[in-house]
């Protein structure tokens, strides 16, 4: 059997793009990492194991826990990790969500082509970065009083639709129509909520971005056509999510868990994997919580999206329904969920390894994913109608030097992955270290020069922490997801205006 060593840490070769770190000692459960040899290089490079194995620890954490293409080391549980437990007896772990709560994309397409845009890169770059906010702090598209917070806490993309900023159309093709009925804006607190007042329809900060694209390559023609994605078309990509709402949302939890259930806490190997037990009043206020806080990201980039038709409708002197500016999905990769999956159980009906179990029943898991995406086949029924017989439309950013991804969930993804993959690039740097390897004008000026990308950032410190060396090869990850079959390749993008905070 072929292994790998890192540290202390063995994996042996499961098969293809499969290895595991078997289940010894204390884990639950035993841990997969799903790369090829050159991503497990960079994966093995910082704490991303441990932490994965760390995570195997967590109550009730189901079949194994995950480490997607693009894993890289996060905030007690890994970036690019999945760990599915039981809702029963398990346990919730915000830690295992992370600080920006659905933090996700969703991409917008239009009918305009490469050609249609070239000569409007610097007025368009422009325009967005003066009508988007970003950055830290405040600013927002909207300024939202009390009822407005609790109104678009409670009911997500309705308040959207019933507020002017979106369509029906855009409901119907966002991860859950945009709402989380489970959203229980009580168990939020006023700090979170004055945090996200004034910042409803922002970027924010470090890697999130607004990005007009070109289509360069198309894998799959059927389903690039049931995408409405074509060879040349433009495309927008939108990445953020619950900005200071969400983080203190978070926070709020953790240290909640720290004085509630310390029992818990010091029974992990670590204690940013802070987790509340299923069933507890705590488990329960925080997946309320954290549901209002996606309807808050949910809106967010819906307000983003908003502004970014009327910058376009004044660039090109066209109404946006006549471009054709329309929402292919909006997905999710920070959130926790409670669906239903086909795992292995004993004989006293216990969720267990495959190796162990004596038949397979469906259960109702606690499905973290941080930094991972939804990547659902066709025939899910949480699918909506214009995709529930192609599958679901994944989409992944990589630098902004780098082609962008959209796949749709593969066939093999709820077995491998719960119904997951990448959610990016992953980082190979950390951004102190690419603040010192990098000019952020230089970089700017290297890509407008060399690949016509026309970028603006509120500083040359944000363009040097998101250079495009700072990332790994978007290319292999898709690659591997793909030939993993958990999500298949149906068309890649590549940047043309990009701004962020």
């Amino acid at each position: 059997m072929e292994t790998r060593e890192f540290g202390d840490i063995e994996l042996r070769r499961v098969r293809e793009h499969v290895w595991e770190i078997p289940q010894e000692g204390e884990m639950n459960a035993p841990a997969r990492v799903l790369a090829s040899e050159a991503l497990l290089d960079h994966i093995g490079d910082d704490k991303t194991l441990e932490q994965l194995r760390n995570a195997t620890h967590l109550p009730g954490i189901t079949k194994h826990a995950i480490c997607m293409p693009d894993g890289h080391q996060g905030y007690g549980f890994p970036v690019g990790g999945v760990g599915a437990t039981d809702t029963t007896d398990g346990c919730i772990s915000p830690g295992a969500v992370g600080y920006d709560i659905n933090c996700g994309v969703r991409m917008m397409t239009t009918n305009l082509t490469y050609e249609d845009l070239q000569g409007h890169e610097e007025e368009l770059v422009d325009a967005l970065f003066e009508a988007v906010p970003s950055g830290l702090g405040g600013g927002g598209v909207v300024k939202g009083d009390a009822e407005t917070i609790e109104d678009i806490l409670a009911r997500g993309m309705q308040w959207a639709v019933d507020a002017g900023y979106a369509t029906d159309d855009d409901l119907a093709h966002c991860e859950d129509e945009g709402f989380r009925d489970d959203a229980r804006p009580e168990f939020v607190s006023q700090k979170a909520k004055d945090r996200g007042r004034n910042q409803i329809g922002s970027l924010g900060s470090g890697n999130h971005f607004l990005e007009v694209q070109r289509v360069t390559d198309v894998y799959r023609e059927d389903v690039a056509e049931s995408f409405g994605l074509e060879a040349d078309q433009i495309v927008v990509l939108i990445h953020c999510g619950s900005r200071g709402l969400g983080h203190q949302t978070c926070t709020d939890y953790l240290r909640r868990i720290e004085k509630e259930h310390k029992d818990l806490l010091d029974d992990l190997p670590d204690k940013e994997l802070a987790a509340a037990p299923a069933g507890s009043e705590l488990a329960e206020e925080y997946y309320g919580a954290m549901c209002a806080a996606i309807n808050f990201a949910w809106v967010n980039r819906q307000l983003i999206m908003h502004r970014t038709r009327e910058v376009f409708a004044d660039v090109f002197d066209r109404d946006w329904r006549d471009m054709e500016m329309r929402l292919l999905y909006d997905v999710a990769h920070n959130i926790a969920k409670k669906e239903v999956h086909e795992v292995g159980v004993d004989p006293e009906g216990r969720p267990v390894r495959d190796g162990d179990a004596v038949e397979r029943e469906e259960r109702e898991l606690y499905v973290h994913r941080k930094g991972a995406t939804r990547a659902f086949p066709a025939g899910r029924p949480e699918l909506p109608p214009a995709y529930a017989d192609v599958g679901q439309p994944v989409i992944i950013p990589g630098s902004m030097g780098a082609g962008s991804y959209v796949l749709r969930g593969g066939d093999q993804s709820l077995d491998l992955t719960f119904g997951s993959t990448a959610h990016g690039a992953g980082r190979l740097m950390s951004r102190t270290k690419a603040k010192q390897e990098y000019w952020g004008e230089t970089v700017q000026d290297e890509l407008r020069e060399q690949e016509k990308i026309y970028v603006k950032a509120q500083s040359g410190a944000t363009v040097a922490e998101e250079a495009p060396g700072v990332y790994k090869d978007v290319d292999e990850v898709v690659r591997v997801s793909d030939e993993l079959g958990i999500g298949d390749k149906v068309a890649r993008t590549f940047p043309v205006c990009n701004i962020k905070g």
